[in-house]
């Protein structure tokens, strides 16, 4: 028993090393002369340097930390926004009774299996008459219209196994609809708030192709953006800073998610919800 658990946790171990190599190879090849990135494929460097770093951070024409602050703008709004619209849809969906709710939940699901690229065009036609295109209103803004399916189809799970008899509860006490919202649902469902949070911010701060649709000014460019100017018209690329770059934007989303992953724990043993 103890030697089929060992070989277990060594399989998991050799699995985690092979997924993990790709992110550690980055990482020493932000540590090395750009003359033998591609020539020294080990993990430990034969050359140090750390001049990819501070190179890397004034390489383009303005500073990277008004890519950081751009990036920031458009994924804080962006969690916030899908948070308030999301979790109000699911609300309707799983705790209230109107007129055709089925179908419009079915309607909303088949959403998923739209591609982006299907509404791209039409969107892009939207914002253009708007005067919205190349500023941060297309990436915002839809996410403040419960334009993501997958978290209200993920709020609406949660939602549906909170026990009815809280609502009626609430309602012989005299509470409202969104007092019972707010009051009750709301701080028992930290758990896919924090989930939802964590997911919207990975996606919208990794996002490149929105960005890459609507933003022009290199002022305005995002960290995916950003990292893909460090390849030039001309083919010139430059790897060690792009590297020591792409290492540095992934800080943010390892730090969110730490400090959301602990809400979610809190939320799981602050429930108090019991069979």
């Amino acid at each position: 028993m103890k030697q089929n658990r060992l070989l277990k946790h060594l399989y998991l171990a050799i699995a985690s090393l092979v997924m993990l190599y790709p992110l550690l190879w980055m990482l020493s090849s932000s540590f090395k002369p750009e003359s033998i990135i591609f020539n020294d494929l080990s993990l430990w460097p034969s050359q140090f340097t750390f001049e990819n770093y501070p190179n890397g951070w004034q390489a383009l024409r303005i500073d990277f930390s008004i890519f950081y602050k751009n990036s920031a703008i458009v994924a804080v709004f962006s969690v916030i926004g899908n948070l308030i619209s999301c979790a109000f849809t699911a609300y309707a969906f799983a705790r209230l009774e109107f007129n055709f709710k089925r179908f419009w939940f079915a309607l909303m699901m088949m959403t998923l299996m739209l591609p982006y690229h299907v509404v791209l065009i039409p969107q892009y036609i939207l914002f253009l008459k708007l005067g919205w295109v190349n500023t941060y209103y297309p990436l915002i803004v839809p996410k403040f219209l419960a334009q993501e399916a997958f978290f209200i189809f993920l709020m609406v799970q949660f939602f549906k196994q909170l026990p009815r008899e809280l609502d009626e509860s609430a309602m012989m006490d005299g509470c409202s609809v969104f007092r019972i919202f707010f009051k009750i649902i709301v701080p028992l469902s930290i758990p896919a708030f924090g989930t939802a949070a964590i997911f919207s911010f990975y996606w919208t701060w990794e996002d490149f192709f929105g960005p890459l649709i609507y933003l022009n000014d290199i002022e305005k460019y995002t960290v995916p953006l950003a990292l893909r100017a460090f390849v030039s018209a001309e083919d010139l690329s430059f790897y060690g800073e792009s590297f020591a770059m792409s290492i540095l934007s992934l800080i943010p989303v390892f730090i969110f998610f730490i400090i959301f992953q602990r809400f979610i724990i809190h939320g799981i043993a602050m429930s108090g919800i019991k069979g």
